[in-house]
């Protein structure tokens, strides 16, 4: 898409950046489970078992619609387990269980025939349906591509008239991971590719004047998978289209780290009122998915739209700013661009890796151990500290002063009549209010950091504050769509030419008031507490909702760093989730990252427990990707931009990548990751453990 036209685009693919509104999409008919329209965001997850395995296929979505999920989907690779869903679904009505099924449809069309007379929907992939991925690039005139998509529509028709027949909701779900080639030699490795890819066979369902379709674009990288989405929506409404969006990342991993990517991708859309489904992608068992799909969307029942009153006002809550600029005007949703900010005191902003700020001012500043929370390992013996690979940028200490020397390069922050009194300022840094810094006449040369509300953009202090290059300020919000009223922040200060660094703040708190409610109210009786309550809930929460709030902003290259306030949870769990949301959004490399499938049917080994394997001997090879794999399915194509690849090929069997190319084939399992190991440190990327 050329520049000229991204520029007309820019700001249409919701119903407003600035403000919470639920983009309202066509209602689909899914058995008696409609989605899109006014009905809630749903939620879904797919089964794990040989779908031949008919009694543990139907224990397993049992305990997954009664762990929450609204959907269950079963992967169906060819006839026979396609046929077999017939069974799966008499044992589960006779059950009592009348969820939706959808089959999962790989590379076999006459499977999905045959399982779309059976299920409530059918999943479609659009680079392997009639399509082939054999990372050949190929120039076809535009007769010739033309000529292959009248290839497809024959192949595909036969499967739209059956799901017309018999009532049946189809979804078309393109993968970064698997373009076919014919997309990937016109378009590219793109989010325009995947989008292209989606429209064309769109186009065929509408030609055939079906219209119960529901659409995804799905990507492990978070960025690539927002800017898909957004471009999507964007070409929908420019043909008349408003399909349901169903919302997910692929091959997010497990633990925290499948979370927090989970949310950057998932719940950066539902902010933009994006997504009428929701499947969390986790390499653990389905049923663990729903709760933290169903934690995601929670938040966004509370949300107003624009049109509806808000308890707090806002002073940015319109598209055009007091001056008559577009607030979002410089903004392009569709391609990654960091904000051009100054270097401040040759440590934040510019070109530097966003910072992270962890509040030890409630800590026992008088035992140097605490430092292990905020990544600095101390040593009694030796008397000095070691740094972890996430070792935190700033303390924020308030007013508390440490009985202990802190380590030589940490930078500490004070509020700022504290700050005035320490007797040795090296490395404290004063933290003001907006009226505290246009009226000081007290300052440091390096780093002056100020607190600051988006609303205060239209205020006399704001007017009044003196610029130079030690200004950094922290931008916090109380609205209740504090990402909406970040995000206009940033316009605003585009929009005046401000290249301040900025600290995006955000605080969440399960005993505290906070403008959703509460950020981290329990959906059970029980009470979140870090002392005897939900401790697990708790964290969860807090790696969703700041991944969310904070990620959705570092998607689009808005922060210089981040802060996470959250008193009543663990300054360890706080610390690594900040790193975690930095390496999500590919702002900050701070460990391994491990595309991991969430495992379905077609698993050819128990990916929960390689991956647990290939972690323990890999973590510490900072900045490498390693994709894990259950199938050939999710082989090459779906781990996208991996480093190296670990990909069932058959049973006992494994194939290992280097990037897309398959370098050692069907190896037994009992060596694989050694031979892994070994083709790492041929390729001098392999450091030993300290």
């Amino acid at each position: 898409m050329n520049t000229d036209a991204v520029k007309l685009l820019q700001g249409r693919y919701c119903n407003s950046l600035t403000e919470y509104s639920r983009f309202v999409t066509r209602e689909v008919n899914i058995g008696d489970v409609p989605m899109g329209g006014n009905n809630p965001i749903r939620i879904q997850s797919m089964t794990t078992t040989d779908t031949m395995d008919t009694l543990g296929t139907v224990e397993q979505s049992i305990r997954m619609v009664d762990a929450g999920c609204e959907y269950v989907r079963i992967t169906a690779p060819s006839i026979k387990e396609a046929k077999n869903l017939a069974e799966i679904k008499k044992q589960l009505r006779a059950r009592g269980y009348n969820v939706p099924l959808v089959a999962d449809i790989h590379f076999t069309p006459n499977a999905a025939e045959v399982a779309a007379r059976i299920v409530e929907k059918v999943r479609v992939n659009p680079g392997n349906y009639a399509d082939k991925k054999k990372f050949d690039q190929i120039d076809y005139t535009d007769l010739e591509y033309q000529g292959e998509l009248e290839r497809i529509y024959q192949k595909f028709a036969p499967l739209v008239n059956i799901c017309k027949e018999y009532g049946t909701a189809m979804r078309i779900g393109t993968n970064h991971g698997s373009l076919s080639d014919r997309i990937m030699s016109r378009y590219g490795d793109t989010p325009q590719g995947m989008v292209e890819s989606a429209m064309e066979f769109m186009r065929m369902c509408e030609t055939l004047n079906y219209y119960n379709l529901v659409i995804s674009m799905k990507s492990s990288n978070p960025q690539v998978m927002v800017q898909a989405y957004r471009l999507l929506v964007e070409t929908m409404v420019a043909e008349g289209m408003n399909y349901p969006l169903h919302l997910g990342v692929t091959e997010a991993g497990d633990g925290e780290d499948g979370r927090i990517k989970s949310a950057v991708g998932i719940g950066t859309l539902l902010e933009d009122g994006l997504g009428d489904t929701v499947r969390v992608s986790l390499t653990e068992e389905p049923e663990a998915e729903a709760p933290v799909a169903i934690e995601l969307v929670k938040r966004y029942s509370l949300r107003r739209s624009p049109t509806q009153p808000s308890p707090e006002g806002r002073a940015l809550k319109s598209k055009v700013s007091p001056t008559g600029g577009d607030l979002e005007g410089a903004h392009n949703p569709y391609e990654y661009k960091k904000r051009h900010t100054y270097e401040a005191n040759a440590f934040i902003g510019g070109h530097m890796v966003p910072r992270v700020v962890l509040d030890l001012s409630k800590k026992n500043l008088k035992d140097p151990a605490i430092m292990a929370d905020a990544g600095y390992i101390y040593s009694p013996l030796l008397d000095k500290y070691n740094m972890a690979e996430q070792s935190v940028d700033f303390v924020y200490l308030a007013d508390e002063l440490p009985s202990f020397t802190l380590p030589g390069n940490l930078k500490q922050l004070y509020n700022y009549k504290t700050w005035l009194k320490l007797t040795d300022k090296t490395l404290c840094h004063p933290l003001f209010s907006l009226k505290e810094y246009t009226e000081a006449a007290d300052k440091t040369s390096a780093l002056n950091l100020v607190s600051i509300l988006p609303s205060e953009l239209e205020s006399d202090e704001f007017g009044a504050l003196p610029f130079d290059n030690s200004l950094v300020f922290v931008l916090e919000t109380n609205a209740l769509h504090g990402m909406a009223d970040q995000r206009a922040f940033f316009f605003k200060m585009e929009e005046l030419g401000l290249d301040v660094p900025v600290i995006v703040k955000r605080s969440y708190s399960p005993t505290q008031p906070s403008p959703e409610g509460r950020a981290f109210e329990n959906q059970s009786d029980q009470k979140v507490s870090p002392t005897g309550g939900d401790l697990e809930g708790a964290i969860t929460k807090l790696q969703l909702y700041a991944a969310t709030d904070l990620g959705a902003l570092l998607v689009d290259g808005f922060g210089d760093g981040i802060w996470i306030d959250a008193p009543e949870v663990d300054t360890k769990v706080v610390t690594s989730t900040a790193f975690g949301i930095l390496q999500a959004t590919r702002s900050r490399i701070s460990k391994t990252e491990y595309i991991s499938c969430p495992s379905c049917g077609r698993t050819l080994f128990d990916l929960m427990i390689t991956t647990q394997m290939i972690r323990s001997r890999t973590s510490h090879l900072k900045g490498l990707k390693i994709g894990i794999m259950g199938c050939i399915v999710n082989g090459p194509g779906e781990m996208a931009d991996a480093d190296y690849g670990y990909v069932g090929s058959g049973t006992d069997k494994i194939t290992l990548y280097r990037g897309k190319e398959a370098v050692k084939k069907n190896i037994s399992s009992a060596n694989a990751l050694d031979e892994l190991i070994g083709i790492i440190k041929e390729d001098g990327n392999w450091v030993e453990q300290e």
